[in-house]
């Protein structure tokens, strides 16, 4: 089994940083100073596997996270998720100024596939929001967060924030979440919809220059780990990637929603969600982004591999996460940890322990006994076309010669005669 040894904890309140690893371009200490160490020792069948994980410095339970949104909206539902067994929550997106941040609603659409079975409705596949982010007073969503800091010490809290082009909010907005004792930040670079405008989500992650001055800033402040929600509305996703690491960020996080818009209501002719007759694109989630989703991070997945080799950087999958197996694919790419946001909303808290049972088969089948057993191993397997087109030649030549047999006479041996004849046979 795999042991994590951690050589050193995090900066951040009540901890203190022993040993820093250094950390490209940056003059500052690391926030984060630990190295996994991996043991082998003989698998015994009796033994359940291990599903936590230590990110960063944090050590979760299991990599399963409440990923930002309605499920991580308030002490209630937070406390819900600690309560029911998730191994960390990020919650929904803060800004300073509430006032500006007002919704509507009806604010989702759902998209079923075909019913069947009997069923009057099919299987909910994908799901679109026009949500905006936290509307909640800043000073309640802190002083909720200190709250839960206190009553669950030794579980995760992370906090997302989004703030506009201005250094100084960033600022303000970091020291007074930091404040609360919360374990992580993470950056939402990556809402597709809502006050695109103030240069706010998704256009900043669309835009690397103005994405590594607003890292810049960010890094320089924060002293807990600064994971960067990436955007997929964008042609290679591994490139914004790529700038938040070098400009200090320790993971990233991906995907979030993507740019949609449900459908068109045939019989009023009105657009989905209908706010008054109209509607706005909003952000596209569930089962049907799965695959884009495991697109998007293995992308990221083999740049940070190529880039930053075994550097301590986490990434967190995002995407159409409803099973233990969905999970799976994202850990065997890369993935340290697995967000899921729509799931609970359609599911309820009680999913982690589905997810929990799941991973845990899924690890038994192939006698894996920790999430670092399998991480990435999927990884290698992708490739160019190019390359593709290589291998399948090389292994047609194989087979031909395989059925071709001996070609000339030299060829001939004694021991092997039998096999020989054998493998001139036509038929």
């Amino acid at each position: 089994m795999a042991s994590l040894n951690l050589i050193s904890q995090i900066k951040g309140k009540n901890r203190v940083a022993e040993f820093a690893l250094p950390r490209p371009s940056r003059t500052r200490p690391s926030r984060v100073g630990f190295k996994v160490f991996g043991s082998q020792s003989k698998k015994s069948i009796e033994t359940e596997p291990d599903l936590s994980v230590t990110v960063n410095g944090l050590h979760m339970p299991n990599p399963f996270v409440i990923g930002s949104g309605p499920p991580g909206t308030n002490y209630t539902v937070m406390k819900r998720a600690f309560d029911e067994g998730w191994g960390a929550v990020i919650a929904k997106t803060i800004s300073l100024d509430a006032s500006k941040v007002i919704n509507v609603t009806p604010r989702y659409a759902r998209l079923r596939a075909a019913a069947s079975n009997g069923s009057a409705k099919g299987q909910i596949i994908g799901w679109e929001n026009i949500e905006l982010i936290s509307d909640r007073p800043l000073e309640t969503m802190l002083k909720e967060f200190h709250q839960l800091k206190e009553e669950y010490p030794d579980r995760v809290l992370i906090a997302s924030i989004m703030e506009e082009y201005d250094k100084a909010a960033w600022e303000e907005l970091i020291d007074r979440v930091e404040q609360t004792g919360i374990d992580a930040i993470e950056i939402n670079f990556s809402c597709p919809h809502g006050m695109p405008e103030r240069k706010m989500g998704a256009a900043v992650g669309q835009d690397c220059a103005l994405l590594e001055e607003v890292c810049g800033w960010i890094n320089a402040k924060a002293t807990v780990p600064v994971w960067a929600k990436m955007t997929p509305n964008i042609t290679d996703i591994s490139q914004p990637a790529r700038v938040a690491l070098e400009s200090g960020c320790e993971g990233i996080a991906a995907i979030n929603t993507i740019m949609s818009v449900m459908g068109i209501n045939l019989n009023t002719l009105r657009p989905e969600p209908s706010v008054e007759g109209y509607s706005t694109p909003g952000g596209y989630s569930s089962k049907a982004v799965h695959p884009i989703a495991l697109g998007k991070v293995m992308s990221i997945a083999k740049m940070m591999k190529s880039t930053f080799g075994d550097k301590d950087y986490s990434l967190s999958g995002i995407g159409g996460v409803e099973t233990g197996g969905d999970a799976a694919e994202f850990i065997l790419i890369g993935a340290n940890t697995v967000q899921v946001c729509t799931g609970v909303m359609m599911h309820g808290y009680g999913l982690v322990k589905k997810l929990c049972a799941e991973l845990k088969d899924f690890m038994k089948m192939h006698n894996f006994s920790s999430i670092e057993d399998f991480r990435g191993a999927s990884l290698p397997y992708f490739t160019t076309h190019m390359d593709l087109v290589r291998r399948q030649q090389e292994a047609i030549q194989q087979r031909k010669a395989v059925r071709k047999g001996l070609l000339s006479d030299k060829d001939w041996t004694g021991d092997g005669f039998v096999k020989e004849s054998e493998s001139m046979v036509s038929n």
